[in-house]
């Protein structure tokens, strides 16, 4: 694979996490009544916790578009990027496994769902990234040959 292939491939990847990301975050934010239940939350204090939620993953995406232009110039924000998913992953496991047992079904499958998506994520990105990688790597050795 050619690395111009590899970059938009990486590109589609972890275009694709951001895009889906930072459309969650604005529905977040701008309906946050919509989303409220699904967390066993209610009234303004539930408004006030789920439009916070939008605004942290608002924030938390603000390392992909520089990655997005330049992947190669900005390798570690890919690192960075794939580190935060990872943390999201494993944060999100352990909100779910603390959950007590019983009572609290809406709020597990709203937590799974974040889970999956954010594994699936991390999954595509690590893949796209890996590759990519492999083909700058693989035309840094015929350049040095």
């Amino acid at each position: 694979m050619s690395v111009r292939s590899a970059r938009w491939i990486c590109r589609a990847c972890f275009g694709l996490v951001f895009v889906w990301n930072v459309l969650c975050a604005l529905r977040f934010v701008m309906a946050p009544a919509d989303f409220a239940g699904a967390y066993q939350l209610e009234g303004v204090p539930g408004e006030v916790a789920v439009r916070g939620m939008g605004v942290a993953f608002l924030m938390w995406n603000a390392t992909y578009p520089l990655f997005l232009w330049q992947p190669e110039r900005f390798k570690v924000l890919g690192w960075v990027i794939a580190a935060q998913q990872l943390i999201g992953c494993v944060g999100e496991a352990f909100i779910l496994c603390a959950l007590p047992v019983g009572g609290f079904e809406l709020l597990a499958a709203s937590i799974q769902r974040f889970l999956i998506f954010d594994a699936a994520g991390l999954g595509l990105m690590v893949l796209s990234g890996a590759c990519f990688l492999h083909c700058l790597a693989r035309v840094g050795e015929d350049r040095r040959a």
